[in-house]
């Protein structure tokens, strides 16, 4: 790392929220040196203040927040106080930025070529043909398959891996002297993941200059040289990579780190909140009530045609087989076919071939009501519950609504049994009445957890439940997820690109590439023991922390 060279410096960095009448302090006192071919990771929970101050550093605070600062420069010169026209003179020349939204910051009207070619046009970069050309390298930097094809794609019509791995080309089409990288790689299954930090570690070595924006520590590890921690807007812990994460010396840092799920952490809580308590909700299903195997898929194949007209199997034979009270984890890349596996799993869509049974009886291949008669008894839980809600609905109308989907408790009022609902996933009654837009992250989810068991589901598909949220959340949700598995016997599909979550809640491992099941066993054996190729390439590509003293 080269670093004679000052590339940004930050002292007494202040963001306010408001009016001066009614002002918040969101960024407080926030000190920053960024070198020339160094990395600086600010690294914290949703609300902590990092992207605000990132975003201070473009120019793209907003309207309603005032940056104040002692020194705010680039290259010696102030970024305070500037036009517009200056900004889009620097952005992308001098100053990249990855937000971790690509579906919101991407044209959804415009292919994504010509998103990534504009970043060059803007700044007068080369001619038509050059710039076509261009584009497709950019893409197959940053390991878009089919950059040809994938180029000429909206970005609704790709999936969010995809669409972040575009705005990522976009964003260093330039090769800026400062890159701000907002969570660049949450979306991201972790053979890709490893190609945009690889592309990262390049930019770094050619003398770019990074400041990374993560809650994922391992990730963290793999590039930066300092990290910040942030807690409520200040900087709590700073230091080299190695001793911040090595030698965790503030709690809030030593509890994130805790929060990790790997390998390491199977049987264990994650998390500081309590098991929770018995209630009349857990006590509907004895242990013998219905039979072992629960959920059977058999040789399922599905096509669908792609935008250039060709037919793609998407799950190819797959078949697997979960039994009542289990987890089996399926992991794979974006567009192995996972998720259509499970959309099939759930009845919403149909196989081209093969059948899916439920307790022994057709499931995939039922008649519509014996299909709505086996639905009660299988709930899912997305990455996003807000855009599964009805946004015309308070908490007590979404539970309401699954209430009478199901069995309400003997004596009990559609209230009692919301409210039993809320306790199960670790909410107050007081929650019944507010809307899912104005609650966090991780109450939302648990909102939807306890829409999924509304029903005593005896399967409850789980579709990167976990992916978008905080490390520490994170935790509590999959802590949650481990009580309710133990005091109601329901059994788990659980899909997901983070290997960690998978070791951690899985019995047994499907591993998916290109539509094939390559590989499925119990959980332990498919980590330590994988005989894919393509398992090992995986694996190998997970970041990992090394073990952790707390002194």
């Amino acid at each position: 790392m080269n670093t004679k060279g000052k590339v940004i410096e930050v002292r007494g960095l202040n963001v306010w929220y408001g009016n001066q009448g009614g002002r918040r302090h969101i960024v407080k006192d926030i000190d920053l040196d960024l070198f020339r071919g160094q990395c600086v990771a600010l690294v914290g929970e949703s609300g902590s203040g990092k992207s605000v101050t990132a975003r201070s550093l473009v120019g793209l605070a907003g309207d309603q927040l005032s940056v104040e600062a002692d020194i705010l420069t680039l290259e010696g010169e102030t970024l305070l106080n500037r036009s517009d026209d200056w900004w889009q003179s620097v952005r992308g020349r001098k100053i990249g930025f990855i937000l971790q939204d690509a579906l919101v910051s991407l044209d959804p009207l415009r292919p994504v070529g010509k998103e990534i070619a504009e970043a060059l046009s803007v700044h007068s970069w080369g001619t038509r043909i050059d710039r076509e050309e261009k584009v497709l390298s950019l893409l197959n930097e940053v390991g878009v398959p089919e950059p040809h094809l994938r180029a000429k794609q909206r970005p609704g019509e790709l999936s969010g891996g995809l669409r972040q791995r575009a705005l990522i080309a976009s964003a260093i089409a330039l090769h800026p002297d400062v890159l701000i990288a907002d969570e660049p790689t949450t979306a991201l299954d972790v053979t890709v993941q490893a190609q945009v930090l690889d592309v990262l570690r390049q930019m770094l070595d050619r003398g770019t200059s990074v400041i990374l924006i993560s809650h994922d520590l391992a990730v963290v590890a793999k590039i930066a040289d300092q990290i910040l921690v942030m807690q409520g807007g200040a900087i709590v812990e700073a230091g080299s990579a190695e001793e911040v994460l090595q030698r965790p010396r503030h709690p809030y840092t030593q509890a994130l780190i805790n929060a990790i799920p790997s390998e390491h952490t199977r049987g264990q809580r994650l998390s500081a909140s309590e098991q929770l308590a018995t209630t009349p909700l857990f006590t509907h299903r004895s242990a013998t009530e219905q039979p072992e195997l629960l959920l059977e898929a058999r040789h399922i194949i599905k096509q669908f045609r792609g935008p250039d007209r060709q037919l793609r199997t998407v799950v190819d034979d797959v078949s697997f087989s979960l039994r009542r009270g289990e987890t089996l984890g399926i992991v794979g890349e974006s567009g192995s076919g996972k998720t259509t596996l499970s959309r099939i799993a759930l009845s919403l869509e149909q196989p081209d071939s093969g059948e899916i049974l439920f307790r022994g009886q057709p499931w995939s291949n039922a008649s519509p009501a014996a299909q709505r008669e086996i639905r009660r008894y299988i709930s899912v839980v997305y990455q996003d519950p807000l855009s599964s809600f009805d946004p015309r609905w308070r908490v007590s109308d979404i539970l309401y609504d699954a209430i009478a989907l199901g069995q309400p408790g003997k004596g009990q009022s559609l209230r009692d049994s919301a409210v039993s609902l809320l306790a199960a996933v670790g909410l107050g009654p007081e929650h019944l009445e507010q809307w899912p837009a104005r609650l966090s992250g991780g109450q939302r989810q648990r909102v939807a957890i306890a829409r999924a068991i509304a029903t005593r589901p005896e399967l409850i598909i789980l579709d990167e439940a976990v992916s978008a949220l905080d490390v520490s959340v994170q935790a509590q949700i999959l802590d949650l997820l481990a009580d309710l598995q133990t005091h109601l016997g329901v059994s788990y599909l659980f899909i997901s690109h983070d290997l960690g979550v998978i070791h951690h809640m899985s019995d047994r491992v499907l591993v998916m590439q290109n539509g094939v099941a390559v590989e499925q066993g119990e959980a332990d054996e498919v980590f330590y023991h994988p005989r894919h190729p393509y398992t090992r390439k995986l694996l190998n590509s997970l970041p990992r922390l090394k073990a952790v003293s707390f002194a």
